[in-house]
């Protein structure tokens, strides 16, 4: 398994530094290993805490996994330690009272930052994707993204993102919708290659700021993997 690491920890909350290529959770097809496999495996306790997914057939334990990331995505993940923190912390996710940071780098130049804000829904050509507006099918779901440059070149551009909303892929699907997709992206970029040393699309979960129940604020910080830092470097000398 892909070393996971602890960036912060209290009596509430466990905050995880996940790699990229590791899943959060089973998806009841797979039988690789996940974080959820890390977390039972080092905090035994938080089996019960937490929603596990209900699938025919199959009950996948989530243990105080509130939210998710893609497998591709490396950085911060917050899993609650009690019941009172899990319902606690999906409230304040769906009251949309926690910020979160994501550093990116995308395809093209960026002069300005900018807000992507356009509902997603499943693609109507591809179930493993979602899309915007008129691309997607069924139910679409309010979306805005908050981005602004750190650093741009003519071919690339690193990216701080905000998500305002938590829409599965939402990152990913709106970068696309203003062609300027994620580096290595294979499922949204899938005719352009891999680039700057990547074999994962270039998102990381950054930073989260959260409120706990006794009202402090916290803000929690996953340092970049080698990966991304080595692609900001290649970015900086070009």
């Amino acid at each position: 398994m892909p070393d996971v690491s602890v960036i912060y920890e209290d009596e509430f909350i466990l905050a995880l530094n996940k790699p990229a290529g590791l899943m959060v959770h089973g998806d009841g097809r797979s039988n690789e290993e996940t974080l959820s496999d890390w977390i039972l495996e080092h905090y035994p306790a938080l089996e019960a805490i937490g929603e596990p997914l209900e699938i025919p057939g199959k009950r996948i334990v989530r243990p105080g996994i509130v939210h998710r990331l893609d497998r591709g995505t490396s950085g911060v993940i917050v899993v609650a330690k009690t019941d009172d923190t899990f319902f606690f912390l999906k409230e304040a996710f769906k009251k949309r009272e926690v910020s979160k940071i994501y550093h990116a780098i995308v395809w093209g130049r960026i002069k300005e930052g900018g807000i992507a804000h356009r509902a997603i829904g499943r693609s109507a050509r591809d179930f493993r994707r979602f899309a915007v507006d008129e691309e997607a099918r069924g139910v679409l779901r309010d979306a805005r993204t908050r981005y602004e440059p750190i650093f741009s070149n003519k071919e690339f551009t690193h990216l701080e993102v905000r998500p305002e909303t938590g829409r599965t892929h939402q990152i990913r699907v709106h970068m696309k919708s203003i062609n300027h997709p994620i580096v290595c992206d294979k499922l949204y970029a899938p005719k352009r290659p891999c680039a700057l040393g990547f074999a994962r699309h270039a998102l990381h979960a950054y930073a989260i700021t959260i409120k706990n129940q006794n009202g402090a604020i916290l803000r929690i910080e996953a340092p970049p993997p080698a990966d991304f830092e080595h692609a900001v470097a290649l970015l900086q000398t070009a």
